[in-house]
């Protein structure tokens, strides 16, 4: 070989073996295919720069295979090539992309539809002869309930302007009509009821309201967690706050109810006042 063309060569190959080297280290986007469970309800989320979740945002409520069981927001359109319909629930198909260098105004991750596995309308069943509930004693608990499924936010602070700290750590507060109680589901998964007990009748759909300031028995929804203004209406909101103003804690207490109203669990919660 020409000995002023060997340096050449060995140079370009030393560059091509970089480059093949860089390609190798860079990160690559992960694809699978899941299944995806799509609520008929919606939920509520937050821009990424709203901080303050001073602006909620109506979203769908999805629950992805394999993960932690939980409703979890996420927007309207997020899923590419399928289009959502109120009072629908959904068992899709779904590609997942996890991507390496997600946007910084973002998520990390995109969804494209490779199969809608089933699509329903949901309609409240039937009760003409529901019973009424005037007391604790008058709420029928389901079979094998109550059980230790959920845990709730164990208290709600809020402060003089009615605005109520956000669950999680933070020192920011967010409107009294925007907030949702905390509802979590921590049955172990090792338990040897875990299958049966996240089936459709053991499912929190409703919730029965025993408050401290009156004798009526509420029922709310309590899919993806209560509405706090559902909970505790404005009228009694402004009571809650004179009360609390002076350092005084009220407790309040939650009855989980599964779609046919019969009870699941009681979880309480303490409404007091910020700092």
């Amino acid at each position: 070989m020409n000995k002023y063309l060997l340096p050449f060569v060995l140079l370009a190959s030393l560059v091509m073996t970089g480059c093949s080297i860089d390609d190798d280290d860079e990160p690559k986007d992960k694809v699978k295919v899941i299944l995806m469970s799509v609520s008929h309800e919606t939920g509520i989320t937050y821009d990424l720069f709203d901080t303050n979740a001073e602006h909620p945002i109506e979203c769908m409520l999805v629950k992805e295979e394999g993960g932690d069981g939980q409703w979890q927001p996420l927007i309207f359109g997020a899923i590419e090539g399928f289009t959502y319909e109120k009072g629908h629930s959904y068992e899709l198909r779904v590609r997942k992309t996890i991507l390496a260098n997600p946007p910084a105004d973002g998520s990390n991750c995109r969804y494209k539809l490779i199969e809608i596995l089933d699509d329903r309308e949901v309609t409240e069943p039937e009760t003409p002869d529901e019973p009424v509930i005037e007391s604790e004693a008058d709420i029928e608990y389901y079979d094998l309930c109550p059980f230790d499924k959920y845990a709730i936010e164990p208290e709600i602070k809020v402060n003089k302007d009615g605005d109520v700290l956000i669950y999680g750590g933070t020192t920011a507060y967010m409107p009294y009509e925007s907030k949702r109680i905390y509802v979590e589901n921590v049955l172990p998964k090792d338990d040897p009821d875990w299958v049966l007990f996240n089936k459709v009748p053991y499912q929190a759909y409703y919730a029965y309201v025993i408050s401290p300031l009156t004798d009526e028995i509420r029922l709310v929804r309590a899919s993806g967690g209560p509405i706090l203004k559902d909970v505790i209406p404005a009228d009694e909101y402004r009571q809650v706050l004179d009360i609390v103003s002076d350092g005084t804690k009220l407790e309040y207490a939650l009855i989980l109810a599964n779609i046919y109203k019969y009870g699941l669990q009681k979880q309480t919660f303490t409404v007091s006042m910020g700092q």
